[in-house]
């Protein structure tokens, strides 16, 4: 039988030795423990084959992790120790510089899971082997060394890197120079001021306080975005001797010079030896070998640990919330906060998806919120229940290049109708006049001004009128826009009782719930003068839901209603899906001349 064990790795460069784990680079970064006051989920597993690829319900579970999980079963968080998984894997270890070839012969056979890279990195295994004779072994745990001679071999090798200050020995110019540059910086002595001169910048010292920021205590992973670890699991003879068959006698796997890398095979080839891994794998260990002339190659068995930082939110929510249930993956995002509409399936896990969420899109979100109600206020504003994350609504939007502040506490927005907005702006032209009726926070208004020559906003809630002014001066398009705070009726018959409305080239009435009601408004707003004067007929285009199994044709005959006229001409657009059977459209349409001169207006 072939013992297994966990063994360290010894690696000497500079003295010290490192252990043998080993970290993928990658782009995730560790989300922080998040206390939540909700009950603690056990992960469940369903009995479907299991795919390729790592997966929560492959691997094991650390006993560490399990002890962990089953003493705080009823504490009110999520344990992130519970998705956990090891994976046994083999791989090859070769020196780093025949990597990169070893690994395009090998491809097809290598580690193929995504967010994982194929070849583990040994931290601080970069040692020039040409030093590597000169750096001696102490005999003891207190640093000291047989004799003289591999003293003074340590004193060299200390000032190679600039730490021979305390020998005797005058450092070089350049090292003398880098002294002084450190002494600089750490302690601030400002009335040097041509050290600051002399000092090169270190362009990698964010990177190295992020490194040691990650440096903890013992047990936890090690490195900048650790969400995967590498450990190897050494076997006494077999592999061993399986390579010596394979590739000859003079093959010797100790005996490692200068830097090494892991190519980790398919997950297929796990537990296998060297007489079992495919004819392809062999064939080119062979070539490599013939061609090599120190032969430095081993298998190794190795343990890939995943981390709770490594799955995506599917795949955790689908182990945490019963099996059945639909997995809420999508959200609007607007600025840093999460906008979720949970169905009431999902309500009494609520917090414990918030926290998923707010963990799989740090830092982009800082907030989760679920709209509890409908909108039925008059201003528009939506209901929201923070579930996660700090508690400020106000955020920063950034739309069509232009930066939008907004409340949403006690405004509306919406980022799903950006698409449509940008529709709208391709129309417009730089001799066109705005009248945005139902304006908001200004979205398509303050985007407009960059465009047309004027624009004349209106909202009825304060609270946007306030956000509409103060994002068209944070964009410096306060001169190209007059902002209004009134009924939208009352706007539309103000301005065209004035001079203004013969400039009104386009109007948008974006109120989906209501817009078609005040189209009634544009009744008779020239009665009172001439017919054969020359005016100017402005587009509108006013959007609305519609539940009717043909949404265009209901709507237009709402349209044709409010404006108590038949002969309308109107291209009705779909815009978006809202729920099961619900629509939202967009009908544009040229103001009728019958319409404007109308005797009277329909009474409201």
């Amino acid at each position: 039988m072939v013992s297994r064990s966990m063994s360290n790795v010894f690696l000497k460069p500079y003295l010290i030795p490192l252990p043998s784990k080993f970290l993928f680079p990658n782009t995730l970064k560790p989300s922080l423990a998040l206390t939540l006051k909700t009950t603690f989920f056990i992960p469940h597993f369903s009995t479907t084959p299991l795919s390729y690829g790592p997966s929560l319900r492959k691997g094991t579970i650390p006993s560490h992790s399990q002890s962990q999980s089953s003493q705080n079963q009823n504490d009110a968080v999520l344990r992130e120790e519970a998705f956990t998984r090891v994976f046994l894997l083999a791989a090859l270890r070769v020196p780093s510089a025949e990597c990169s070839a070893l690994e395009g012969r090998l491809r097809g056979h290598l580690l193929n899971w995504p967010r994982v890279r194929n070849i583990a990195r040994v931290p601080g295994d970069d040692l020039d082997p040409s030093l590597a004779p000169l750096l001696p072994q102490p005999i003891n745990g207190d640093g000291e060394f047989e004799n003289e001679e591999e003293r003074t071999l340590v004193s060299v090798q200390r000032r190679i890197h600039g730490k021979a200050d305390g020998d005797g020995e005058v450092l070089s110019p350049v090292l003398y120079r880098d002294k002084l540059a450190r002494t600089f910086n750490s302690r601030g002595f400002v009335k040097f001021r041509n050290l600051a001169k002399i000092s090169r910048p270190n362009r990698n010292k964010k990177r190295k306080k992020m490194k040691e920021a990650m440096e903890v205590e013992e047990g936890r992973r090690v490195g900048q975005n650790g969400f995967a670890v590498v450990e190897v699991v050494e076997e006494e003879e077999e592999d061993s001797v399986g390579m010596r068959r394979l590739l000859g006698e003079e093959f010797a796997s100790s005996k490692w010079r200068g830097s090494t890398r892991l190519l980790l095979l398919d997950e297929r080839y796990a537990g296998r030896s060297v007489e079992e891994l495919p004819e392809a794998i062999k064939a080119v260990l062979k070539e490599y070998a013939e061609k090599s002339t120190m032969l430095t190659l081993e298998l190794v068995r190795c343990k890939l640990t995943l981390f709770y930082d490594y799955w995506q939110m599917t795949e955790v929510l689908e182990t945490l919330l019963p099996a059945g249930m639909i997995i809420p993956s999508a959200f609007e995002t607007v600025g840093h906060i999460a906008h979720l509409n949970l169905r009431d399936e999902h309500l009494p896990y609520k917090r414990l998806i918030a926290k998923v969420v707010l963990d799989k899109n740090r830092p982009k979100i800082g907030t989760v919120v679920n709209k509890i109600d409908s909108i039925q206020n008059e201003y528009r504003t939506m209901q929201l229940e923070v579930l996660a994350g700090n508690h400020s609504l106000v955020t920063t939007v950034v739309e069509n290049g232009i930066r939008f502040q907004v409340d949403l506490a006690t405004v509306y927005w919406s980022s799903r109708l950006g698409t449509e907005r940008q529709r709208l702006l391709s129309g417009f032209t730089r001799t066109d006049v705005v009248c945005d009726v139902f304006s908001g926070v200004g979205p398509l208004a303050i985007s407009a001004a960059r465009i047309v020559k004027r624009v004349f906003a209106n909202d009825l809630n304060p609270y946007a009128v306030e956000y509409l002014e103060r994002n068209s001066v944070l964009n410096k398009l306060e001169k190209k826009i007059k902002v209004f705070n009134m009924d939208g009726r009352r706007f539309i018959k103000s301005l065209y009782a004035s001079d203004i409305s013969q400039s009104i080239t386009q109007v948008v009435m974006n109120l989906p719930s209501e817009a078609a009601e005040f189209l009634d408004a544009f009744r008779g707003i020239y009665k009172n003068r001439p017919k054969d004067g020359e005016y100017t007929f402005p587009m509108i285009h006013v959007y609305g839901f519609s539940k009717a199994r043909d949404p265009e044709f209901d709507f237009h005959e709402r349209i044709r209603i409010a404006l108590v006229e038949v002969a309308v001409k109107v291209d009705v657009r779909r815009v978006r899906l809202v729920a099961p059977g619900k629509w939202m459209l967009c009908a544009s349409f040229i103001l009728p001349k019958s319409v404007a001169f109308a005797n009277s207006t329909v009474d409201t």
